[in-house]
């Protein structure tokens, strides 16, 4: 299931390949990584546990079952997944009411693809809760659709949320470049068939086929992702 907000056309440059540009959220258009760390620390300290630095490369982009799966086995905690999950989304939203940082260049690259009316999804494990509320501040009108986490029986690593974008917006995953910050995400994109672009927010991410590693999204522009996607003849 997606939740959509008005789509901006379905027009592509003629003589480009690519079809639309599927996006993640954290860490990648917002900068909120740290955010999440930040309160599943603050979280299992009220619990009595010290969460170790080292699992913050475990947990990081992947899905909220996994990541809070593995925090209570590591620690031992005494907290069922359903009680931690509100937990931490209630902590994550809380801390983005405050203050919510785009990464450099998300702005920039949200609006140039709302310019040419490249259709353009948000995909992230984060649940509905979280993106609706990061949708304010990014501006739904630059999405033509938006997939989460707890929307997908199996979201990142597995590749169902960029198949669901790309058959929610009518294009070839083929055709669809993707833009993402984990190991994790780059896993699903690439199990998708689509290309993709990583910007790596935590851990480095290595370059490989149809994989470009870029150091922000400064370096990234419609003309770049354009040249991801080879006109097939």
């Amino acid at each position: 299931m997606t939740s959509t907000v008005p789509a901006l056309g379905t027009r592509t440059a003629e003589g480009s390949a690519l079809q639309a540009v599927l996006l993640d959220m954290d860490g990648t258009l917002v900068d909120t990584e740290g955010f999440w760390w930040d309160v599943e620390v603050e979280v299992f300290a009220g619990l009595g546990h010290t969460l170790d630095d080292s699992w913050r490369h475990v947990v990081v982009g992947g899905p909220m079952t996994r990541s809070a799966g593995f925090l209570i086995e590591a620690t031992g905690a005494d907290i069922a997944l359903a009680e931690l999950t509100l937990l931490l989304n209630t902590g994550f939203e809380a801390r983005i009411a405050q203050t919510l940082p785009l990464m450099p260049g998300a702005a920039r690259l949200l609006a140039e693809l709302s310019e040419y009316e490249i259709p353009t999804a948000l995909v992230s494990a984060s649940h509905r809760r979280i993106i609706d509320r990061v949708l304010t501040s990014l501006g739904p009108q630059h999405f033509a659709l938006s997939v989460a986490g707890d929307e997908v029986t199996r979201t990142k690593p597995h590749p169902d949320p960029y198949l669901l974008a790309a058959a929610g917006l009518g294009v070839d995953p083929a055709r669809c470049a993707v833009v993402e910050d984990t190991a994790t995400g780059v896993a699903a994109a690439e199990a998708a068939g689509c290309h993709v672009v990583a910007v790596p927010s935590v851990a480095p991410i290595a370059p490989a086929a149809r994989r470009t590693v870029v150091g922000s999204l400064e370096e990234v522009d419609l003309a770049f992702l354009r040249g991801l996607v080879t006109p097939t003849v």
